[in-house]
């Protein structure tokens, strides 16, 4: 992949990309069909990506963080993805879900007690949305957090919790008011060792293996006060703002799925011969590539789009939500695409588990769900585009 000139990278941009390329090549290719068999979570890995700075790309210094943007955040998050998308959905959840919220809605002490574990690579962190009845519509939520005093007592049982078996941290999301729907929802900082945290089973998925899911119950589980995120009622608010990062993460989470199968696919067209030549001398073969490739590049534009539309927020106070849709649904949808594509050319040999590209498709299909379906996607960019409310 060369530089695109309409987004030139300077020497900070590179040097992240280039570390994050390294270190993925060096520390985790190594491992990851291994942990993508056995489940196992990938500590000391993920340690060591956050003694790097990739576990806290965007969270300022002074809470333990790199300081950088967040084309830095999408160019080191799709290196590590183009090895393995587990340690990059880590990643990602640290970097958007988790620590995002925190810094734009948390008050400083917020900030001090909650980030630098996170972002220096010690402790892991949780974003807890979803319910077993309750995805998309986050008003049905049954899940609540009645105040108590000096406390909030929480009650209900979270689902599809990325890192929920291990994580230290979460941010959590409940209702304080249901009569009030979306608007009664309010956010807390949960520490993974409170009394009434209850951990559930692993989920047992397709991909994306070695990055832990589960549900959470929380029984009369007691938060202080001052661990309300944002002011009561302001949950929904804050779940959709960290959505609009996340889903920039997951965008690049597609894009180094979608780059790592489409260049085994090449590797494997140009020297697999067929009838006396390679087997990409066939247009049947090369219009595969031909369109593998362009949906990849329209995918980097989308998603440098939307980092940048971020980057301007911080400035003007606005949303990127439509950006941040578009590059997801693009990029997720690339992924299924050049996953399967890939398959086809690799034929036999892409359905054997001795080669990666079986893999590539396995992960790639979350994608296409968490942090917005591609429905809910459509949903948010044609909304957008009528202005229907």
């Amino acid at each position: 992949m060369t530089d695109l000139p309409i987004y030139p990278l300077t020497g900070e941009h590179k040097m992240i990309r280039d570390a994050a390329r390294d270190f993925a090549q060096k520390e985790i290719a190594p491992i990851a069909a291994e942990f993508d068999e056995s489940g196992e979570f990938p500590h000391a890995t993920i340690k060591k990506m956050g003694a790097l700075g990739f576990m806290g790309i965007e969270v300022p210094e002074q809470y333990g963080g790199a300081e950088m943007d967040t084309l830095a955040y999408v160019l080191a998050l799709e290196e590590i993805c183009k090895v393995d998308a587990s340690h990059g959905v880590i990643m990602s959840v640290n970097n958007s879900l988790y620590s995002h919220g925190i810094l734009h809605f948390g008050t400083e002490e917020q900030k001090k007690a909650f980030l630098p574990p996170i972002a220096s690579g010690t402790a892991i962190g949780a974003y807890s949305l979803t319910e077993p009845q309750s995805g998309s519509d986050a008003g049905t939520m049954k899940s609540r957090a009645t105040r108590d005093g000096d406390f909030y007592v929480l009650n209900g049982r979270k689902s599809w919790v990325t890192s929920g078996p291990v994580a230290d941290y979460f941010v959590v999301f409940m209702m304080t008011d249901p009569d009030k729907k979306q608007k009664g929802i309010s956010a807390f900082l949960v520490d993974g060792k409170t009394k009434g945290l209850v951990r559930g089973r692993k989920e047992p998925k397709l991909g994306i293996r070695a990055s832990a899911t589960s549900e959470i119950i929380f029984e009369d589980c007691r938060i202080p006060v001052e661990n309300r995120l944002g002011r009561e009622g302001e949950g929904f608010k804050i779940a959709m703002t960290v959505l609009d990062a996340g889903r920039i993460g997951i965008a690049a989470q597609s894009l180094g799925i979608a780059e790592a199968a489409y260049e085994a696919a090449r590797l494997y067209a140009g020297q697999r011969e067929a009838f006396g030549q390679p087997i990409g001398a066939f247009q049947g073969t090369g219009f595969k590539i031909a369109d593998m490739k362009t949906r990849i590049e329209a995918s980097r534009l989308l998603i440098y789009n939307a980092a940048i539309a971020k980057e301007n927020s911080k400035k003007t106070g606005g949303r990127y939500s439509l950006e941040a849709s578009m590059a997801k649904l693009f990029a997720s949808e690339t992924a299924m695409f050049v996953t399967h594509q890939s398959i086809q050319i690799h034929g036999g040999m892409g359905y054997s588990r001795e080669l990666p590209v079986e893999r590539y498709f396995r992960d790639a299909k979350i994608t296409e769900i968490y942090e917005g379906t591609s429905e809910i996607q459509r949903l948010v960019i044609s909304r957008a585009e009528l202005d229907i409310k």
